[in-house]
């Protein structure tokens, strides 16, 4: 049954990442959405006297932070981070991070995500928009202004170690490590950063994940007959 089992654990593994490549496709077009990749990790029994059983498992993920493409929409609260970072939002479970910049006033005037999340600074407060101002200038660090009365600056985060993120909905993370200001970030103004989705690569690999799947499919089935024959040979 050994066969059996090793086939299985990597069918496992290949319906995980189905999944995930699935999700990272639905994803191509959210604006500020990360790709994800699945890791495959091998275990392997190793037993005096008899045959090593090498095993898969596929439950570790990895986060692209590559730069996605950044859209010029002419909107008046849209932003976009061009380099590193990301924004903090607060929200019912603590801040968070993100990438997607559509933002907007809120009836008191916090700049707000697309979720209702407050929008924080360099300092960790919330960005405040005076509902009246009916335009706002922005400089290039994320400084924030009306009429040259400065209001704030859009706090930008860097992630000491990438590798404490955890990703919490499709835009957001949780950061497990330190996170401190960017020293000198660069925020364009009326500009969105899309998906870093590579749709053509990851429809490939579905397509790849899914002939390997049959081919494991097929292999089960198989063994599974020659079980069988050898059963009744057996008990003839």
């Amino acid at each position: 049954m050994d066969t059996a089992y090793v086939t299985l654990s990597r069918q496992s593994g290949l319906m995980n990442e189905m999944r995930l490549v699935a999700n990272n496709i639905a994803n191509a077009n959210t604006t500020g959405y990360r790709q994800q990749g699945l890791v495959f990790s091998e275990f392997v029994r190793d037993m005096p006297g008899n045959p090593s059983l090498s095993m898969s498992r596929a439950e570790a993920r990895n986060t692209s932070l590559q730069q996605g493409l950044l859209t010029e929409t002419g909107g008046q609260f849209d932003f976009a981070i061009e380099g590193d970072g990301f924004f903090m939002v607060e929200t019912p479970t603590g801040n968070r991070l993100t990438r997607a910049g559509a933002f907007s006033p809120s009836a008191e005037g916090d700049l707000v995500t697309m979720d209702g999340h407050r929008v924080l600074d360099v300092n960790g407060a919330p960005v405040f928009i005076p509902p009246d101002a009916a335009s706002i200038d922005v400089g290039g660090d994320g400084t924030l202004s009306i009429e040259g009365q400065l209001l704030g600056q859009i706090g930008i985060y860097h992630v000491a170690d990438p590798k404490t993120l955890v990703r919490e909905g499709s835009t957001q993370f949780r950061a497990d490590g330190d996170v401190a200001p960017v020293d000198n970030p660069v925020v364009l103004h009326r500009f969105l950063e899309g998906s870093n989705v590579n749709a053509i690569g990851q429809v490939t690999r579905l397509v790849e994940i899914q002939r390997a799947y049959e081919l494991g499919q097929s292999f089960l089935e198989t063994e599974d007959q020659r079980v069988r024959e050898a059963l009744k040979a057996l008990l003839r």
